[in-house]
């Protein structure tokens, strides 16, 4: 293995570890809190750790054995499952974030109607859509036998190894990557720079108020005045900062990959094989920033998972002072033995 090799292995590595751990904490999250599992926007959320945890435990370790062994990890079945398994899950949790996207522009942009436009029915029907679109496409890729071992990706994934089907498979992977990653792409900014003006309105209203109240209030303090200036210019820049972050982690892990894809499609361009497993990587870091872009820095989520942990740590020390105890109990009864 060549130190280029190496580096891509650890990372894949260092991935698969903090992509289980975060997807899982996020898994009891949901299970542990019943305020959690009452709302709406916590059916995406647990499709898309779902999504993320099968991408963890099956596609990754064969991306791993791939990049060490430099040839198709298991038998044709075993990577023919795979490969299925990649196209569905990335279609999937692409098509949940613009999912979670609807809920949040119809939370902000029509908050009286939320309720009423967004119920338990109408999340599983988007779900079951979801689950419909992205089954079809690897469907047809494994009925024409274009899933297989890809060394550029060093992946089970979508592959066409016949040369009278490349016309074909070029239609069928530019209309894949339209439908899942355009798609996801346009409804996320749609949404997301609507919720973004609304947010910016609201925000003008209260920083005329906090502006005319700082006037009448002569004899404030200048540090309160100062602290409220700061406030306001903060309180600009967080809704800006989270839909930035919302939309700039899809581009950043998806769209090399998907850009890789659609040139690989072309003859004329050579694309060198550790810039197609880097690719592949990007998109693979979804899984990572997920759970903690969706849910585990989000105050509800972040109180539960707080609680999880010192529920835990205080099981664990009254099992260890128990021990200590029962030790020194026994230590003394030796003694007056």
């Amino acid at each position: 293995m060549s130190i280029w090799e190496v580096i891509l292995a650890f990372v894949v590595v260092v991935l698969m570890l903090v992509a289980l751990l975060a997807n899982v904490l996020v898994l009891m999250c949901f299970l542990y809190s019943a305020d959690i599992r009452k709302q709406v926007p916590g059916l995406f959320i647990l499709n898309l750790t779902f999504c993320n945890l099968l991408m963890t435990v099956s596609n990754m370790p064969l991306t791993l054995a791939g990049i060490i062994y430099k040839s198709q990890p298991g038998g044709d079945q075993i990577c023919h499952v795979v490969g299925f398994l990649e196209t569905f899950l990335t279609t999937n949790s692409m098509l949940s974030m613009a999912a979670l996207s609807i809920d949040r522009w119809i939370a902000v942009v029509f908050p009286l109607s939320y309720h009423s436009k967004m119920r338990y029915r109408d999340a599983a029907l988007i779900l079951s859509y979801t689950w419909l679109h992205s089954v079809s496409f690897p469907i047809v890729a494994a009925s024409l036998s274009w899933v297989g071992f890809h060394h550029l990706y060093a992946s089970c994934t979508l592959y066409n190894k016949r040369p009278e089907d490349r016309t074909q498979f070029v239609i069928f992977t530019g209309v894949f990557h339209t439908l899942s990653f355009l798609l996801s792409l346009i409804v996320l900014c749609f949404t997301y720079l609507k919720v973004l003006k609304v947010a910016r309105f609201h925000c003008k209203r209260i920083d005329v108020i906090t502006m005319q109240t700082l006037v009448l209030l002569v004899d404030i303090h200048p540090s309160v005045r100062e602290r409220c200036l700061e406030e306001q210019k903060r309180r600009r820049q967080r809704a800006t900062k989270k839909i930035s972050t919302f939309i700039g982690t899809f581009i950043l892990c998806f769209a090399p990959y998907v850009i890789t894809r659609l040139v690989e499609l072309s003859s004329v361009v050579h694309i060198n094989s550790h810039w197609g497993i880097i690719s592949k990587c990007l998109a693979y870091s979804k899984v990572v920033s997920d759970p903690f872009v969706y849910s585990l820095l989000r105050h509800q989520y972040k109180k539960t998972w707080k609680d999880i942990i010192n529920k835990i740590l205080k099981r664990s020390s009254i099992n260890s002072s128990a021990l200590t105890s029962e030790s020194h109990n026994q230590n003394i009864l030796q003694l007056n033995e």
